[in-house]
């Protein structure tokens, strides 16, 4: 099975990457994490990018805030899949990540979630590897066909609860 690179910007969006880590740990794909800048450690990054397919990865999840830019340098040197996490910050309340992330130019596409979406990033990376992996596909159906019961749980709660009203 592929593995899944989780990159961050700095070591602050830790917190975040754990979410996706988790996520992906769930599925059994194999997950590796590194802090690598585009702005502090361009060469690293582009070397990473680089090398990642030829290192078993299907996919880069990129978390970063502010100007946000290590997406778009994962997927300027890497033709696998790239799923940008803008991370949300003082300044703008991640409204420049998210910008950053999802303004990418022609020809150098990069997918991007939610505002600090780093679960949906890991879930995104998992409907990716899919494709070519029928156990991971079922899997997924698994987690899906759960979240769709859990939908109904509450629902079933909800109309309970009002008809005592």
């Amino acid at each position: 099975m592929r593995k899944v690179a989780v990159v961050m910007g700095s070591a602050s969006d830790l917190p975040l990457a754990k979410d996706a880590l988790k996520t992906l740990d769930s599925f059994d794909i194999p997950a590796a994490a590194r802090v690598l800048s585009a702005h502090r450690t361009p060469e690293e990054a582009a070397a990473f990018a680089k090398s990642a397919e030829a290192e078993g990865y299907g996919a880069i999840i990129a978390l970063a805030g502010k100007a946000a830019h290590l997406a778009g340098a994962m997927a300027a040197h890497s033709l696998l899949p790239v799923i940008g996490v803008p991370v949300s910050g003082k300044d703008l309340g991640g409204l420049d990540a998210l910008l950053s992330t999802a303004q990418m130019p022609k020809g150098v596409p990069v997918a991007c979630v939610a505002i600090d979406g780093a679960i949906n990033a890991a879930l995104l990376a998992v409907r990716i590897l899919a494709l070519s992996d029928e156990a991971l596909q079922q899997k997924l159906k698994q987690y899906v066909q759960k979240l769709a019961e859990q939908s109904a749980e509450a629902d079933a709660a909800l109309q309970k609860e009002l008809e005592q009203l």
